[in-house]
């Protein structure tokens, strides 16, 4: 053989041995999976109900990984800054996003312009919890029900407002005051922890927020809690009617919060994921944990948690569309 041929063909071996490692490259990256530290990157200040979820599941899916999980707070516009953030990081698997109902949901059915898509630019990890809201109000209001704090609110127009930090919780006390008559001006706020604070020192008649930074608050006698969302009385607050028993069964509305990868994250990697929080979610510690923040651990499979995002879409979409109700960008 000539020694011009002979170097095509080493040329052509080199080439050929070349594309089979580019090839095994990637196969290799997702079986090693992970090898740095996975981020997650939570839309609101430290405090709040998905920030705590965020960092109980975290704990537990480090140590089934092996891995370290740590928890990012990017707080602003409504939690919709942390899924824009996650979008700009490469998918691969260590940046996820703890997508709540506002952010997935319920800014799907109030932004046209909204600079992600719940539907195609994420796919559901796992559902971390599902949970009514609690309704809570001064202890100095002379109210005790919801239906003397509705004649309150609207017997005192000056003081009619309330707490927010989300438009998810914004839409709920929009559904009310529809099913009540009763007034209220909203009152923004970075997170839960705020929005109660805000009640306690007589800065916001109200809010409805989410139980795990607002449960404390009860059981300290700091706020007082008349109701909570949905047709069943939750566990951890037995003596607090359902807004069903109080007189509003329209305001039946549960949230969640799960954990989101970019779509563009590669399937093997997502699976591994998948099968990682179900199993943290799942450890009887953090079920247990969850339960006493008065939310239910899990509640759906990946495709499941699809059809409720889809589903949330169209009962946000009709309050916004009924309550003629307008958020800013």
């Amino acid at each position: 053989m000539a020694f011009g041929d002979l170097l095509a063909r080493r040329s052509v071996v080199a080439a050929a041995a070349a594309l089979i490692l580019t090839a095994a490259a990637p196969a290799n990256a997702q079986s090693d999976y992970p090898i740095r530290p996975i981020r997650l990157v939570v839309g609101f200040a430290a405090g709040g109900g998905n920030d705590i979820f965020a960092r109980l599941v975290a704990d537990k899916a480090s140590q089934i990984l092996g891995q370290s999980v740590i928890v990012e707070n990017k707080p602003g516009a409504g939690g919709r800054l942390a899924p824009e953030y996650v979008l700009q990081q490469a998918p691969d698997g260590y940046t996820l996003f703890v997508g709540p109902s506002g952010a997935m949901a319920v800014a799907a059915a109030i932004y046209p312009d909204l600079k992600y898509s719940p539907a195609k630019d994420f796919v559901p990890v796992a559902m971390i919890a599902n949970f009514p809201l609690i309704m809570v109000i001064g202890t100095d209001n002379p109210s005790k029900n919801l239906k003397e704090f509705v004649a309150w609110m609207k017997a005192n127009p000056d003081k009619a407002n309330y707490a927010s930090s989300s438009p998810a919780f914004t839409i709920i006390v929009e559904l009310l005051k529809l099913k009540s008559g009763m007034p209220g001006t909203m009152i923004p706020y970075k997170s839960s922890n705020e929005m109660n604070l805000s009640v306690i020192q007589g800065l916001s008649a109200m809010t409805i927020a989410d139980g795990p930074p607002t449960i404390p608050q009860v059981k300290a006698g700091k706020v007082r809690a008349i109701a909570v969302t949905g047709k069943e009385r939750s566990d951890e607050l037995p003596d607090v009617p359902s807004m069903a028993e109080a007189g509003y069964p329209e305001v039946d509305v549960h949230l969640w919060s799960g954990v989101f990868a970019p779509s563009k994250v590669p399937p093997a990697i997502v699976a591994k994921l998948q099968k990682v929080f179900a199993e943290a979610i799942a450890d009887p510690d953090v079920a247990r944990k969850l339960k006493a923040m008065a939310v239910n651990p899990g509640g759906a499979t990946p495709d499941q948690f699809v059809k409720i995002i889809q589903a949330d879409v169209v009962k946000f979409s009709d309050v916004v569309k009924a309550a003629n109700l307008k958020f800013e960008e």
